[in-house]
């Protein structure tokens, strides 16, 4: 693999992000649905790759022709293969560069009832996994038990989480799960819209939302994926002169400074886990944890570092964001293109059963739990917590935007302070992160008795604190 055919490879990359756009726009349902081009681009490339067009064509032009991998060469999908285990590590190293930290007790009053709910919600994931798991995975189908972690792995945490995992789930001698989390990402993203889009017009018609729903919320050429000429905002700022540095290289290079101290930190735990704990009980779990969640501590401790240091307020948001857009972007469609069908088809029925699980685990939490634990704009501030829970956080913005698209509730502004706690361990966080390591290692039963009496805990503050707190205004 040479670095000509690594910028090839990059190149197609780029032309089936656009060809995912031109199916968006070209196709109805999919902007009714608000589905990402990444998905779409990435659903394209893998019909045209080696496992559909491919296996399709291979019998006729033999398994030798260039047509038996489909339009792609064996090395693109090699690299493809590898980008969304490095992209990961981008986006989370990114996700509190450029942010000033709000006191704990904002943090607390402002989005402490999606706290609870979201950490009930994400808690409750690893319970009903891992009861799929232990009653039937295992004994039946003989999948290891640590499979219980993927419905919060692959919903909750997303493609990017499920791509970080990659690595740690070859170590513990399964990586099948890794394509496994994928197909559970992208029926999380996929359900999540389908099933978020219903439940708001059920509330619609029924009165459950404090604001009058709009049904022109979106207009046709926001549909489109386009923003109106008047409505469009600058990417970002020029914080330095381009004849000193580029404001975007010097973004670049804050992330990879995150990325670095992340390496850091996990090379010492690894260090010292060798010489203590690993050594005395002869248990290693450290050598397990991806990069991505370290990177994350690696990017907050940076922030700190900025917050006290940068003067001239040099890190602008909007670029971080700019920077991290894009990875998630080559993350997702390069995740899907490289996914095995052959390993989702082999594991169909334990695959069916966990997404089912986690799919009716977080409707039936949002139904029953929602209300009683959120005070005020139960609803506007919950759906949001739902849509994260079935995928990535863009999609609980999305279904935010449509019950509440001029911003009238505190739901947008309860959930960025709600992430602050939330992401660094759940999501693809630490939790996310040492879930299928401690699995492994300790076995499923103590990991489900701590994930229950955490989900319990989550219950217990939202109906009985937060709960107690509702006003008429909710």
């Amino acid at each position: 693999m040479t670095a000509n055919t690594i910028g090839f490879a990059l190149l197609v990359m780029g032309l089936f992000l656009l060809v995912g756009k031109l199916i968006r726009v070209s196709v109805p349902l999919f902007q009714s649905l608000f589905l990402p081009s990444s998905i779409l681009g990435g659903f394209a490339a893998l019909l045209l790759g080696p496992q559909v067009l491919g296996n399709l064509l291979a019998p006729l032009t033999g398994s030798d022709s260039f047509w038996a991998t489909g339009l792609f060469t064996e090395t693109i999908t090699d690299v493809w293969a590898a980008l969304p285990g490095l992209m990961i590590n981008v986006i989370f190293a990114s996700l509190f560069i450029g942010k000033k930290t709000p006191s704990l007790k904002m943090i607390w009053n402002y989005g402490g009832p999606q706290l609870s709910f979201g950490w009930m919600v994400g808690w409750g994931q690893y319970v009903v996994g891992l009861l799929i798991a232990l009653l039937i995975l295992t004994p039946i189908f003989d999948i290891p038990p640590m499979a219980g972690a993927l419905i919060e792995i692959g919903f909750e945490g997303g493609h990017g989480t499920a791509a970080g995992m990659q690595s740690t789930f070859e170590q513990l001698g399964f990586p099948e799960a890794y394509d496994l989390a994928v197909g559970l990402a992208t029926v999380g993203i996929l359900s999540g819209v389908i099933i978020g889009i219903i439940l708001i017009n059920v509330a619609a018609r029924k009165r459950q939302t404090a604001l009058d729903m709009d049904e022109k919320a979106f207009s046709d050429i926001q549909k489109l994926g386009i923003r109106e000429f008047e409505n469009r905002e600058a990417a970002g700022k020029m914080t330095l002169r381009s004849e000193s540095i580029e404001p975007l290289s010097f973004h670049v290079a804050m992330i990879s400074i995150a990325i670095l101290i992340g390496y850091g930190l996990q090379q010492g735990l690894i260090g010292l886990e060798a010489i203590t704990w690993g050594a005395w009980t002869d248990t290693y779990i450290m050598t397990y944890i991806p990069l991505f969640p370290l990177a994350m501590i690696g990017g907050i401790i940076l922030q700190l570092f900025l917050d006290r240091y940068d003067r001239f307020n040099l890190v602008d948001r909007q670029m971080v964001m700019r920077v991290q857009g894009l990875s998630l972007d080559i993350l997702i469609m390069t995740a899907i293109a490289t996914i095995s069908l052959a390993v989702i088809g082999a594991y169909f029925v334990p695959f069916l059963l966990l997404a089912i699980g986690g799919i009716a685990w977080n409707v039936l939490a949002f139904q029953i739990f929602a209300k009683k634990m959120i005070p005020t704009y139960w609803f506007e501030r919950a759906i949001g917590d739902f849509g994260q829970s079935m995928g990535i956080t863009a999609t609980g913005l999305l279904l935010m935007r449509i019950v509440d698209p001029n911003v009238e509730t505190p739901a947008l502004e309860a959930f960025g302070y709600k992430q602050l706690i939330y992401e660094p361990f759940l999501g693809g966080g630490l939790v996310t992160a040492l879930s299928v390591p401690v699995i492994y290692s300790l076995g499923p039963v103590p990991f489900f008795i701590f994930s229950l009496v955490m989900a319990v805990i989550g219950w217990a503050v939202g109906i009985f604190y937060f709960g107690k707190q509702r006003t008429e205004s909710g």
